[in-house]
């Protein structure tokens, strides 16, 4: 199997040339990485040629390193039913230069680029309709980034009372990460039925 896709690696670097940063095969997969402005013209050749014919856009998704300049890497998955393989593609980027969207080849990649834009903020231009979709209209800032704060500022719940949805400030019903993990059953002073099999003579 990992012959298979070093082949496939050495016919995409091959193609590829100046678009293709680097390869490698790891964990049974064929992992890219490339720049992000050439991320059109590498996913293109992915999809129409005929050794490779990754016909399918499984996954895209962000990955956060706040140490780096380029601190985002956003994560491409295909498959070729085809050829019945996976590849992965990576790119980085930062805050604020934008990634060449994904959805004039892949008109399905417009719900993952929202994703990614709504979860670390990063940006995707052409992207017909980059808004948020899984936080709430007016939610601040972007969740799954490290730097992102863990108790938040806000909760937002439906009021039965007020018959709408209400925001309120964050409260925690129990001291945050001080969990006590005793179990209720040790420490007593009575023997439990059945305790009298784990004594050792």
């Amino acid at each position: 199997m990992d012959e298979t896709l070093r082949e496939l690696g050495e016919h995409i670097e091959l193609a590829l040339k100046d678009s293709l940063l680097s390869w490698k095969v790891a964990y049974g997969e064929l992992t890219l990485t490339v720049s992000a402005p050439a991320i059109l013209d590498v996913v293109r050749f992915l999809r129409d040629d005929a050794s490779c014919k990754f016909v399918n856009l499984t996954d895209i998704c962000g990955v956060d390193y706040p140490a780096r300049d380029r601190r985002f890497d956003v994560v491409y998955h295909f498959l070729s039913p085809v050829q019945n393989q996976r590849i992965r593609v990576k790119l980085s980027t930062d805050e604020d230069t934008p990634v060449p969207s994904l959805t004039p080849l892949f008109p399905g990649a417009e719900w993952f680029e929202r994703e990614a834009y709504d979860m670390y903020g990063i940006l995707f231009s052409g992207h017909p309709d980059l808004r948020r979709i899984l936080t709430d209209y007016g939610f601040d800032g972007h969740p799954l980034r490290k730097d992102f704060p863990v108790t938040g500022f806000v909760e937002v719940r439906y009021d039965d009372d007020k018959k709408r949805v209400v925001y309120e400030p964050v409260r925690l019903t129990q001291e945050f990460r001080n969990f006590d993990f005793l179990s209720p059953w040790e420490g007593t002073d009575y023997v439990l039925p059945g305790d009298e099999k784990a004594t050792t003579n």
